[in-house]
C-alpha cells in the first residue's frame, strides 16, 4: 500500500515507512520543486520513495 501513496504523496510514504527525519527533509524540498519545476522532479521524488519503502522493509526482516 506504501508503493502506491509513493505515486501520489512521495514524502508522506517515506514518514510512513520508518524514515522520519528524511521524510521531513524530502518534504522540505519535494514541494518547491514540484512547484518550481512544473511536476518534472516527480518521477524522482517517486523512485526514492519506493527504494527508501524497499529498504525499510529489508531492514525488518530478520
Amino acid at each position: 500500500m506504501l508503493y502506491l501513496l509513493a505515486i501520489l504523496l512521495p514524502p508522506l510514504a517515506i514518514l510512513l515507512s520508518g524514515w522520519v527525519i528524511t521524510g521531513i527533509i524530502v518534504l522540505i524540498i519535494w514541494v518547491p520543486a514540484i512547484i518550481l519545476s512544473g511536476g518534472l522532479t516527480h518521477p524522482m521524488f517517486i523512485i526514492l520513495a519506493w527504494l527508501m519503502i524497499h529498504q525499510a522493509k529489508v531492514r525488518r526482516e530478520p
